[in-house]
């Protein structure tokens, strides 16, 4: 039968969570994210973990096997968490029913567009949900019932929030069907840490795997004494779980919210108890409840949900260890991956750990008045703009490479790094490219750097660059002439705050501010006529009131006016193609920490900067100029 407001899924008539056993069901795996929200696995990645079941109960799962991006993620089927093996995180996964006509068992998937444009798949429950409402063709579903300020619009695919009136886009899309079983479910199990069914494995994989399995029961027990005790606060949430962090756009929410399989049809039932905030229903004791999530159980009710995340961060006890197993960057004093598995070893034997949540980054200074901010000394202006009519327009090919190459009478019998041919040869883009004066056999030498090429080679590859009047050896990136990027039109700005950055407590701090909006890609951008995003836009950085402070900035600014700075290309972060992104000068864009890599302390940024900066033909000899 279903539950009230969530047709498709499964539960029980006598409170246990376990459909009829006469009935076929649909399995979903899932995972608990930072949000206190169960994320569902995809489809291929649930019929993976159901074949290791099948041949295993108690074994582990390798999710890199079936999906790329999950290569770091193991699932171990004894203590149901998946396991993190760079980090160290640990996040617990539960096992849900669905019936066979519900969205999961059709292979359907609503999604949501996220801020950065890509897809982003609603929960499972609310996915059932959806596909109910649209199945019955109704116009509109309201999701406030469910517990987020939602209008879903069939007619437009559209998300509203109530409260904000902030639209996204969905979407409905068909996929891989998730997994049917039959019959009866197996009675929950617990097995003794360190219990082996076999001879174990020696090789490093195994090893990993077998201390994860045994810290994560180590773990869980301790929550259990704590939890039965009164103590309440296990460990942090930690990062790092697979697939995305579906909070359907909304903020963090102050209590997990829990779908009643236990009380009826109330979707909510959230508790105002302090110690050991366990949201239960009326039909099961508070005792059950808090050992249904602690059990080495691979059949929890899948409607169960979690305690508050609140109570999850209490204090650490006297003489515990704290390790930052969520620190992903490695940041901090220990690595992360070192950390987890110091974790897992130190639990393995019985010792107290409390897995510490890392801070978050600081992105932005204090709120600073208009009038505390003030110009950079030696440098005059605040502002920088690029516009259009500021692009230059390309020169003829053949007279930019004679400008900087000189004629050689005898070659040598060495290979044209461009075309791949003997120099003594003609080049090979003989037949391919066609210029009057270039003979296909003639070799020049470049001035500054001496290495030697064809003067066709030379064309070709000037023709196929930026033809900004600018020539880059290929060997040995020696640069001729003065280098500009395709940076689309934009402003920068510069000025002095009053506050300090880690590391340089006796100095002010330059804030640099880059604005570039939304455009149409030109000629020399990689597809002509289409839009391009400009995603995070203003990006804020930030330089120290130092003399070689000063200097960086300067050369960032000449960097800015020759277009050096950003292009347009596909994001190494969120795999988005024709958006603006940087162009291999670092910048730090953390202010008051550096747990993401791009913030300070980091004594060798502005040494680290200037030779990026040099390796774009921006450095001191043009500071002199």
């Amino acid at each position: 039968m279903s539950r009230p407001g969530h047709p498709g899924v499964l539960v029980s008539t006598h409170g246990l969570g376990y459909p009829p056993q006469n009935l076929a069901r649909v399995v979903v795996w899932e995972w608990l994210n930072e949000h206190g929200r169960w994320r569902p696995y995809s489809a291929a990645v649930c019929h993976h973990i159901e074949n290791v079941l099948k041949g295993d109960a108690r074994g582990t799962v390798v999710l890199g096997q079936v999906d790329a991006p999950l290569a770091p993620y193991i699932v171990d089927l004894q203590s149901m968490h998946q396991f993190r093996q760079d980090t160290g995180t640990m996040r617990p996964v539960q096992r849900n029913f669905y019936e066979p006509s519900s969205a999961p068992g059709k292979g359907v998937v609503w999604e949501w567009e996220n801020d950065s444009g890509s897809w982003t798949p609603y929960d499972m429950e609310i996915c059932v949900t959806i596909q109910n409402a649209y199945e019955k063709q109704h116009p509109w579903l309201d999701l406030t019932s469910l517990g987020f300020p939602y209008l879903v619009d069939f007619n437009s695919m559209a998300q509203t929030n109530r409260q904000s009136q902030r639209k996204r886009r969905l979407r409905r899309r068909m996929d891989l069907a998730y997994p049917l079983i039959m019959g009866s479910i197996p009675k929950s199990q617990s097995w003794p840490v360190g219990s082996s069914s076999g001879t174990p494995c020696s090789c490093q994989q195994c090893i990993l795997v077998n201390s994860t399995r045994a810290a994560s029961n180590a773990i869980l027990a301790s929550q259990r004494r704590k939890l039965h005790g009164g103590g309440g606060g296990g460990p942090g949430g930690g990062g790092g779980g697979a697939g995305n962090g579906g909070n359907l756009g909304n903020g963090t929410l102050g209590t997990v919210r829990q779908s009643n399989t236990f009380a009826g049809p109330t979707l909510w039932s959230p508790s105002s108890s302090s110690s050991a905030n366990v949201a239960v229903g009326n039909n099961i004791d508070h005792h059950h409840a808090l050992t249904i999530n602690g059990q080495n159980n691979l059949n929890r009710p899948g409607t169960q949900r979690a305690v508050s995340m609140g109570t999850t961060r209490g204090a650490v006890p006297p003489g515990v260890p704290a390790l930052p197993v969520k620190n992903l960057t490695g940041s901090g004093p220990v690595h992360p991956a070192l950390a987890g598995m110091t974790g897992i070893l130190m639990c393995a034997a019985g010792l107290p750990v409390c897995l510490t949540r890392a801070p978050k980054p600081i992105l932005h200074p204090p709120p600073i008045n208009k009038g505390d901010l003030k110009p950079v000394p030696g440098i005059s202006g605040t502002r920088r703009k690029t516009k259009k009519k500021h692009l230059r327009r390309g020169k003829n090919p053949e007279d930019v490479v004679r400008r900087y190459t000189e004629r050689i009478k005898e070659v040598h019998d060495e290979d044209c790094t461009i075309c791949m041919e003997r120099l003594v040869m003609s080049s090979g883009y003989e037949g391919v490219l066609q210029h009057k004066g270039v003979k296909p056999e003639v070799v020049g030498k470049l001035g500054k750097c001496g290495h030697m090429y064809h003067l066709l080679c030379l064309v070709a590859m000037y023709s196929n660059g930026n033809k900004d009047g600018s020539l880059q050896c290929p060997t040995c990136k020696a640069i001729y002439g003065e280098k500009t990027g395709t940076q689309p039109p934009g402003k920068m700005e510069y000025h002095v705050i009053p506050h300090c950055l880690p590391g340089y407590p006796e100095a002010r701090t330059i804030r640099i501010v880059y604005d570039i909006p939304a455009g149409i890609q030109t000629t020399e951008h990689p597809s002509p006529g289409k839009k391009f995003t400009a995603r995070g836009f203003p990006r804020h950085c930030y330089l120290p009131d130092v003399e070689k402070g000063r200097k960086v900035l300067k050369l960032l600014i000449m960097a800015w006016d020759r277009r050096l700075i950003f292009t347009i290309g596909t994001s190494s972060t969120t795999g988005e193609a024709d958006t603006v992104i940087w162009n291999e000068v670092h910048h730090k864009t953390e202010f008051g920490s550096n747990l993401t890599g791009h913030g300070y302390p980091d004594p060798k940024y502005l040494d680290n900067v200037l030779t990026e900066l040099s390796s774009q033909g921006v450095g001191d000899d043009n500071l002199k100029d």
